[in-house]
């Protein structure tokens, strides 16, 4: 059987941020979000296309990584991290260049250096990493 889920993957060096992204596609998964559930699993993440997000309701702290859109070979850059938002907090601003926001365990960002500016990519959670492109000199 084979998974239908993602992972979140830099590019730079190959790390994978989130083993498991979910797509937030559907208008109730979007409203809904992570609210009313009690944590997440430490390789889990949830894909929402907004550009700001709301703490309201939730049980637990997050790590928001907001990223831009996706170009031409599927790339996306990290133009706004959030760490460790804590929950009930209220609204948290727009970011500038966003189309979409990852949300993610508190301490994953800083786990895994995620910086703005980064380049990352979503892909199928059963494919390796693209093996580097050698120019013959």
């Amino acid at each position: 059987m084979v998974d239908d889920h993602l992972r979140l993957r830099r590019t730079s060096d190959d790390a994978v941020i989130c083993g498991r992204l979910l797509l937030g596609e559907s208008f109730r998964q979007r409203f809904m979000g992570l609210m009313g559930r009690a944590s997440m699993d430490a390789d889990e993440g949830l894909y929402l296309p907004t550009s700001s997000i709301h703490m309201m309701f939730m049980r637990f702290s997050i790590d928001a990584l907001f990223v831009g859109r996706a170009r031409e070979d599927s790339r996306r850059t990290v133009v706004g991290v959030r760490e460790e938002l804590p929950a009930w907090r209220g609204i948290v601003m727009p970011v500038r260049g966003a189309e979409g926001v990852i949300e993610l365990p508190a301490g994953t960002l800083a786990r895994h250096a995620v910086a703005i500016d980064d380049e990352v990519v979503f892909e199928p959670a059963g494919e390796e990493a693209a093996e580097p492109e050698v120019s013959a000199t």
